[in-house]
């Protein structure tokens, strides 16, 4: 009895142990702001060739139901191969190399105009639905590590709110897609952990309030802010609002404690450490791995009325190490 109760002690003590450290949180690290190491030239884009093309290779992939992947390949690209339709949505309906709007970066004269009518399937959903814009990182560089801090800086140019689809809700996102160990699966007796990963797709989504179109709030005057998506209990978190339109510089950070950091400030300068707007583990998960970065136009998806238009230049990755 006495050798018995002695085991089953030691027993139990272990297992305290083993929980305690699989409880304690992941050590954190200090934010990185977007923008800082090195850049990445073989991704990313400056939009700055006159013969900058994308070739939709009709018809799109309409797929709105997130689980599964559509058939209706080949799927688009761009001529420079930096830029693809994505398997599980479709890329916007309208991809186009403009003159940059004033006031954007030195020496930039071109930039890329995104927008989209059908966003959900082939038949109107009436409701918000959204496309892919799709930067091809992964075949290009391979997959990047949280432990190299990858982060990415983005410029925006947004148009005047009379000019936005009248309908309230998100019109634009900028987001990237992370590998993370989510989920692992347990084998064997001591229930050793697998390799296995999933995917989850974090960033930032820019909300429209109208005072009068779809969804109309009530409100005075049409308005528009940030959230987050999403935070470590996978609730939306509210950010800046959006009190001028034109340009704003957006980034997004991964550091090795597998964390997501968001910054923006409208304007085109460089983005510091007092442009922080949000830190999470989304949905309570560490990335692993930054696998691409992406675009989304989103509509009411009623078939005709076009969504908001919105510019984006000189997308860039970094990487600390």
């Amino acid at each position: 009895m006495k050798i018995t109760t002695q085991l089953q002690k030691i027993c139990f003590l272990l297992f305290a142990m083993i929980g305690l450290v699989c409880a304690s949180p992941i050590a954190t690290v200090g934010q990185v702001v977007p923008g800082t190491g090195t850049p990445l030239n073989k991704v990313g884009d400056d939009f700055e060739d006159p013969e900058w093309a994308y070739d939709l290779k009709l018809p799109k992939v309409y797929n709105h139901k997130e689980d599964t992947v559509a058939s209706n390949g080949p799927g688009g690209q761009s001529k420079n191969g930096r830029w693809y339709e994505g398997s599980k949505r479709g890329q916007p309906d309208f991809i186009h190399r403009v003159s940059t709007p004033a006031g954007g970066l030195e020496g930039s004269t071109g930039a890329l105009a995104i927008s989209s009518i059908k966003t959900g399937s082939s038949r109107p959903s009436y409701q918000q639905q959204q496309d892919d814009f799709i930067a091809n990182i992964a075949p290009r560089v391979g997959k990047l590590s949280a432990s190299r801090s990858p982060n990415v800086v983005t410029r925006v140019w947004m148009p005047p709110v009379d000019q936005w689809e009248n309908r309230t809700g998100c019109h634009f996102a900028f987001r990237i897609a992370a590998e993370t160990n989510y989920q692992p699966r347990s084998t064997g007796f001591f229930g050793r952990n697998t390799d296995e990963t999933s995917d989850m797709w974090p960033g930032m989504f820019l909300h429209f309030n109208s005072k009068e179109g779809k969804g109309a709030t009530g409100k005075d005057s049409d308005n528009a802010f940030f959230w987050f998506k999403a935070s470590n209990n996978g609730n939306q978190i509210r950010g800046p609002q959006v009190t001028t339109t034109g340009w704003w510089t957006l980034g997004i950070s991964m550091t090795p404690d597998g964390k997501v950091h968001y910054y923006a400030k409208p304007g085109i300068e460089d983005l510091t450490q007092a442009d922080h707007v949000a830190s999470a583990y989304p949905f309570g998960r560490r990335s692993l791995r930054m696998r691409n970065f992406f675009f989304n136009s989103c509509s009411g998806d009623d078939g005709k009325t076009r969504s908001t238009e919105f510019i984006i230049d000189d997308p860039t990755v970094y990487v600390l190490r």
